[in-house]
């Protein structure tokens, strides 16, 4: 599947089949995530693979959009650590940016993949940050379910050309 394929047909997948998806497969994501574009080239991520069961139901407890965790065989949780990129802007599209690195991955390989938000969110961070034992500058930006999809969205075409302003901003008229 080459890059636009991967982008035009990419859909958040929330149920899958019992498969497990091998650890090799959740490495190959956690590269490609790596190879996301970072302020300054600090690269001030961090990756948390989940795959024992009890840690994927824990957060269905406190993170009231993870339902699919149920089913997901793993999840991965990208992290920003302010010890490399003190300003959270910063570290938040660098986090950003390799989520959507990693989405875009699971789906090339035949996974399916959901991003659900975390940061910043309090109510999600906090129990998160304390269930992982993050040290306190490194912060939960957001999760991926990841697992066999058990169901497939058809693609959207999500193109506006009322959204595309040329050499500066326009109203329609």
């Amino acid at each position: 599947m080459d890059a636009l394929d991967a982008i035009f047909t990419r859909r958040s997948v929330r149920h899958f089949t019992l498969q497990q998806v091998p650890l090799e497969d959740l490495e190959a994501l956690v590269r490609a995530a790596m190879q996301a574009p970072s302020a300054r080239n600090r690269q001030p991520r961090h990756y948390i693979i989940l795959t024992e069961r009890a840690l994927l139901e824990e957060i269905t407890t406190f993170h009231a959009f993870s339902q699919m965790l149920h089913e997901a065989s793993a999840a991965i949780v990208i992290c920003g650590d302010e010890r490399i990129q003190p300003k959270t802007a910063y570290w938040v599209q660098d986090c950003s940016a390799a989520m959507q690195n990693l989405l875009l991955a699971a789906h090339a390989r035949g996974l399916g993949a959901v991003w659900l938000g975390v940061h910043p969110n309090p109510d999600r961070e906090d129990p998160l940050h304390h269930m992982l034992h993050l040290p306190p500058e490194v912060h939960p930006l957001g999760i991926a379910a990841i697992g066999y999809p058990a169901e497939t969205p058809p693609p959207a075409d999500r193109f506006d050309p009322a959204r595309i302003h040329w050499n500066g901003w326009q109203e329609d008229k």
